[in-house]
């Protein structure tokens, strides 16, 4: 059995360094799976590049996103119909699952924050159902925090985390809704926030998670 973890693509070095201390601790986790990385664009290898390097044989491929947007509904559904693999099964996105929150927690704590407003800070995306689940994550955030989070998008769609932040009353900590470090990271270093969360990374909880899915899957399968 394979485990394919796909990532977003980046080509930045402390990205695909945060990815690859993620898969050791996915790898320590599932000693008995092969663990491989893809990547959805950018960099190399792509879903169409790694899986025909594969063996016929059940594949399990999680989406390291955190909503499910362009690449899990259509990007990686279209690309397993053009290779013909009918023995991968595809899970769910990572996100918005609660304990990918309380690791979030864990890096805005970690960052200092001292009960500032917080902002959910998402790559973003102009796809409603991506949209639908960034709400869902800065819900469960407001929950365990005992207030309204608002999301704030450094990418794509509206709205952008500029304005959220500079809408609010009084210092801003941005809990960081990525999974790695690069530019998306930095942009939101760049705007004029108290406190800054390092991305999920290679948190325990993302590397459970992980495997989570695909123990889901493999007991699905049979």
């Amino acid at each position: 059995m394979t485990l394919v973890v796909l990532a977003h693509g980046t080509n930045d070095p402390a990205g695909r360094a945060t990815w690859g201390a993620l898969l050791t601790r996915v790898r320590s986790l599932v000693p008995d799976a092969g663990v491989r990385l893809a990547w959805a664009g950018v960099a190399r290898p792509q879903l169409a590049d790694l899986l025909p390097k594969l063996d016929e044989g059940p594949v399990v491929v999680v989406p390291a996103f955190l909503a499910s947007g362009f690449h899990v509904r259509r990007d990686v559904p279209e690309q397993l119909a053009a290779l013909g693999r009918t023995d991968v099964r595809v899970t769910d996105p990572l996100g918005p699952d609660p304990v990918l929150v309380d690791a979030a927690l864990d890096r805005l704590r970690d960052a200092g924050w001292g009960g500032e407003q917080v902002v959910l800070a998402a790559a973003g995306s102009t796809d409603p159902v991506a949209q639908a689940d960034l709400r869902t994550a800065a819900a469960l955030v407001g929950e365990r925090l005992g207030g309204e989070v608002p999301v704030g998008y450094v990418a794509g769609g509206d709205p952008r985390l500029a304005e959220v932040v500079g809408a609010q009353d009084g210092p801003v900590a941005l809990l960081t809704w990525l999974l790695a470090p690069g530019v998306f990271h930095r942009w939101a270093c760049g705007v004029a926030a108290a406190v800054v969360a390092d991305p999920l990374g290679d948190h325990p909880a993302v590397a459970s998670l992980l495997v989570e899915r695909y123990r889901a899957a493999v007991a699905l399968a049979g």
